[in-house]
């Protein structure tokens, strides 16, 4: 879900050349994601090898990573680690949302409506740990760095951001903002042309930027008020928010008030829900300093393993991407496997 900022923050386009040289820290768990949700046959289903396991993550993460490698970009992966008490909720909530998309994309499928089929089969995604497990090896493989963070991925990364060690957080959703992370970039994964649903037209999906200071200066908010505002509007933690608030709503709410027991005196969350716990989320989820970051060298045996030999990726084409970033030393041809 995420917090809905979307009509908030200030984005403004960046070239993927212009990243040359950045190192990034990807939402790991959000980008597996964007793959399961997007890249899917043309009546929905996910793509798979030939013994039936899901390999649409895989896909995504080799052509995507591979791309922005050649591209100079230096990726760092974070993972989710414990999820806190309070997600499990939304947890819960998308779970049914997920039952209830699989009733639908059944129906779409006995009537053949592939646009139907398609929207909804989007909506089944789920990430399993197996998944998680190869997408980390297969990084691994490719001498790109992963983090496996104590809890919220995003928090995580934004502390990677904060200390120096990465430039910007890579997610589409906009809860970086709230850890405290001073950039974000979003449609990194997604860049190029995107079928509009229902339609034939296609739409250009460039990547931008948010640059948290410049969207607090923009919406005269302090970041103690801009998290205020996420627990108005609804987040993770508390997926309601106040019935009624929206974005704009909010933010004019938010600037009203001097302190959080101001605005949120006699506002009526739903049940169970305590402002305070979520406000302390946000301020002591657990972060680590207790990572390494090496960029290593391709290990094109082990790359060939997990895609040709495991899950049967064209080993020709699997082989022209690697040669692009790691030229053959001696070593035998993915053709050979």
């Amino acid at each position: 879900m995420g917090v809905n900022f979307r009509e908030l923050v200030v984005k403004t386009p960046i070239a993927i050349d212009d990243l040359k040289g950045r190192v990034l820290a990807v939402d790991g768990y959000n980008t597996l994601y964007q793959f399961l949700t997007t890249i899917r046959s043309r009546d929905g289903g996910l793509l798979t090898d030939s013994k039936g396991r899901v390999t649409s993550h895989l896909i995504g993460l080799f052509s995507r990573t591979t791309t922005l490698m050649q591209k100079g970009i230096k990726l760092i992966f974070v993972f989710d680690g414990k999820v806190p008490d309070l997600k499990h909720k939304e947890l819960q909530r998308r779970a049914q949302v997920k039952q209830e998309a699989q009733k639908k994309y059944e129906a779409a499928l006995s009537s053949g409506d592939q646009d139907e089929m398609r929207k909804f089969a989007a909506r089944t995604a789920r990430l399993t740990k197996e998944m998680v497990a190869q997408a980390q090896d297969l990084l691994s493989a490719l001498g790109v760095p992963w983090v496996q963070a104590p809890s919220e991925g995003e928090a995580q990364a934004a502390h990677m951001v904060k200390r120096g060690d990465a430039w910007a957080v890579v997610s589409q959703d906009f809860d970086s903002l709230l850890f405290g992370a001073p950039r974000v970039i979003q449609n990194l994964s997604i860049e190029g042309k995107r079928k509009i649903a229902g339609s034939l037209a296609y739409k250009q999906v460039e990547p931008v930027i948010i640059d948290l200071q410049e969207t607090l200066s923009q919406l005269g908010l302090s970041h103690e008020k801009l998290i205020w505002l996420a627990i108005l509007v609804g987040t993770d933690y508390a997926p309601g928010g106040v019935k009624g608030i929206g974005p704009k709503k909010g933010l004019a709410l938010v600037k009203q008030c001097d302190s959080a027991e101001s605005l949120f005196k006699d506002r009526l969350f739903e049940e169970g829900v305590d402002w305070k716990e979520v406000l302390t989320v946000f301020k002591t989820m657990p972060v680590s300093d207790d990572y390494k970051i090496v960029w290593g060298n391709v290990d094109r045996s082990r790359v060939a393993a997990l895609l040709v030999d495991e899950h049967g990726f064209g080993a020709e084409r699997v082989e022209k991407v690697l040669d692009s970033l790691a030229p053959k030393k001696n070593q035998s041809s993915l053709g050979d496997f």
